[in-house]
């Protein structure tokens, strides 16, 4: 009966002992991640000083002030800036828990901000980088672009693999560069997405299908990276964020986003600009109406709270 007892003492100070023990496993493990997303932000972070830019006064995310981002899709080539051939901007609001994601065509004519011309808007990059593109969409858009994010349209397959892979809603059935795409839900992995989104000429809809799927493609990134099942992959994911992803967001920025406007992520809506394509002098442009052009504008002034 006295060994019973000691034996029934014992296993409140073991128990003990594994809780305590699981608790230190999982502080190792907080701060192996923190680590490894510091570093990544940090290798990311490339900040920028615009002298234009139609935001008035500072934007304060700690108030839950609407806010954008331009995704600028950039195929890098060595001793050449390359063109960003995918433009999306997306306009967050915490108070409606929405975000709108506009893809802009690469061949819509526009003004050039700050290089005096007249061309297609993904020429904006080639001329000027990231700040030409963010003034010359502000200005294509009348609201203010707060944020950017570049991408290496090349290493995002490796973004892809390290969220495990994504599944989409395919609708329409291709063939691109001996990869066949059937029609429905479709699991991709890296190699297979870039494939996915890059497809333009056997799309009936031209650049429009290829910029659905370049938003089906993002949309599902930042669904599974943001899912728990991806925890176990989080060095992977940072590693490839950090090689291929350049923002001016830093990480306290990051980590309001996160805390604040995480409900926005469960409702996106997707925005296209109708356009008319056209030749001027045999080059190839998309032409958007003024009447195309006010209404777009206003339905992102709405959405990040413009008056």
């Amino acid at each position: 009966m006295k060994r019973s007892r000691k034996k029934k003492k014992k296993w409140p100070k073991v128990a003990g002992l594994i809780f305590l023990l699981l608790i230190i496993a999982g502080c190792a493990y907080g701060f192996s991640v923190y680590h490894s997303l510091t570093r990544a932000v940090e290798t990311m972070h490339r900040p920028i000083d615009r002298e234009t830019g139609k935001r008035t006064k500072e934007l304060t995310l700690s108030q839950d002030e609407p806010f954008s981002v331009l995704i600028l899709g950039v195929d890098e080539r060595e001793g050449d800036r390359g063109r960003s051939d995918t433009m999306i901007v997306l306009a967050v609001n915490p108070e409606t828990e929405s975000v709108r994601m506009l893809s802009i065509p690469r061949d819509t004519r526009t003004e050039i901000v700050g290089h005096g011309t007249t061309d297609k808007i993904n020429h904006a990059y080639a001329f000027g980088g990231i700040e030409m593109s963010m003034d010359t969409v502000e200005h294509f858009l009348d609201i203010p672009v707060d944020y950017y994010m570049q991408i290496n349209m090349e290493g995002f397959k490796d973004i892809v693999d390290a969220v495990g892979g994504i599944t989409v809603n395919n609708d329409l059935d291709f063939t691109y560069e001996g990869v066949h795409f059937n029609k429905g839900n479709i699991t991709l992995d890296g190699e297979k997405a870039l494939k996915y989104s890059r497809m333009r000429y056997e799309d009936p809809r031209g650049d429009y299908g290829r910029q659905l799927r370049q938003r089906q493609i993002i949309q599902e990134v930042i669904n599974e990276g943001a899912s728990v099942s991806t925890l176990a992959n989080y060095g992977d994911i940072f590693s490839a964020l950090g090689k291929n992803v350049k923002t001016n967001l830093a990480f306290n920025e990051m980590i309001e986003i996160q805390q604040n406007y995480r409900a926005a992520a469960k409702k996106v809506d997707q925005l296209t600009i109708e356009e008319k394509g056209t030749k001027i002098n045999g080059v190839y442009y998309g032409i958007v109406s003024d009447e195309e052009k006010l209404k777009i504008q206003n339905e992102m002034k709405v959405q990040l709270g413009i008056k």
